[in-house]
């Protein structure tokens, strides 16, 4: 076993390492506790998290860490290895992915090429037995709510992305479900029409005061949507937080470098007697006297130029070489 490594970081106060083993899912609260293994491999593991009633929480992550994964098993459409997903007190893991009160959206708009806008939207409708007024009811208020009252009589092609997705979007609205899921939704169209989409989404939730998990791989997605971001590697929660505590409370030296734009500098160095000193860097006047081998975190917008000063340095965690 190599030497102590301590991490500190400039100008941020961080909190120990985010563990984890349970989900919750709840319009009064909703819980998840569940994993998923394939042999000897594990796709999701020890997720814990309770989600609060008309909350917006972001599974945040590159491809591969469990986002998806997560989210289908919340949808009823994986099966966990072990736990529970719990929705308003009622275990939900014998219940069918149709029988679950879920909508799902997905980076594939799932449209039926050969229906007309309207009848797409309004397809869960016909398939719950609504009464056809009602129906149209329904659809129409939709359709209101995503500006897409001009296209009902359209066939999916011959609409742009943005109008399919927004079509998407009303198709998982016009059931009124208790959950709202979103995996990667906006993936597939431009930065511009990404970032409206965003704004729609957010009023659209706000609106139906529904609540959503929203998968997704870009973090300024994620910190412009979420109350709560979940930060994911390799299946496991590495932080569960605000977007503010995500970004200015990292748990460790993942979560730190991953999130911001640039990303946090992670500078290797020695620590001794409230100075610490790295190839061409030095800091003096430390609050900290410990004498040890350090990672030091500076996010770039906490730099400036100062005759003197004494910086301040917060004790982040520890791991071993």
């Amino acid at each position: 076993m190599g030497p102590e490594t301590n991490l500190f970081t400039i100008a941020l106060g961080l909190q120990a390492p985010w563990s984890v083993s349970d989900v919750r899912i709840d319009t009064k609260a909703k819980e998840i506790h569940f994993e998923i293994r394939w042999g000897a491999v594990w796709g999701v593991r020890d997720v814990n998290i309770d989600i609060a009633d008309e909350e917006l929480l972001v599974l945040l992550r590159p491809s591969g860490c469990g986002k998806t994964t997560t989210m289908r098993m919340i949808a009823g459409l994986e099966e966990p290895t072990g736990g529970q997903v719990i929705m308003d007190g009622e275990v939900m893991n014998e219940v069918d992915a149709r029988d679950r009160d879920v909508a799902m959206v997905f980076q594939g708009y799932a449209l039926y090429p050969n229906m007309s806008i309207y009848e797409n939207i309004r397809f869960p409708l016909r398939m719950r037995n609504v009464p056809k007024e009602e129906q149209d009811r329904l659809v129409r208020r939709a359709v209101d709510m995503v500006e897409m009252g001009d296209y009902l009589d359209r066939k999916p092609g011959t609409l742009s992305g943005g109008q399919r997705q927004r079509a998407a979007l009303a198709r998982a609205v016009v059931r009124e479900p208790q959950v709202f899921l979103m995996d990667e939704p906006l993936s597939n169209l431009d930065a511009k029409l990404r970032q409206a989409m965003r704004v729609q989404i957010k009023h659209l939730q706000r609106q139906l005061k529904i609540t959503t998990v929203y998968v997704t791989h870009d973090h300024i997605e994620a910190m412009t949507l979420a109350d709560r971001i979940v930060i994911m590697q390799g299946g496991a929660i590495q932080q569960i937080g605000t977007p503010d505590e995500i970004y200015s409370d990292p748990a460790n030296t993942f979560v730190a470098s991953f999130i911001g734009a640039p990303p946090m500098n992670i500078i290797d160095g020695e620590l001794n007697g409230g100075t610490f000193t790295s190839p061409n860097i030095e800091i003096t006047g430390l609050s900290i006297k410990a004498e040890a081998s350090i990672k030091l975190g500076v996010r770039p917008e906490d730099c400036a130029v100062v005759g003197s000063g004494n910086p301040k340095l917060t004790y982040v965690e520890k791991s071993m070489a």
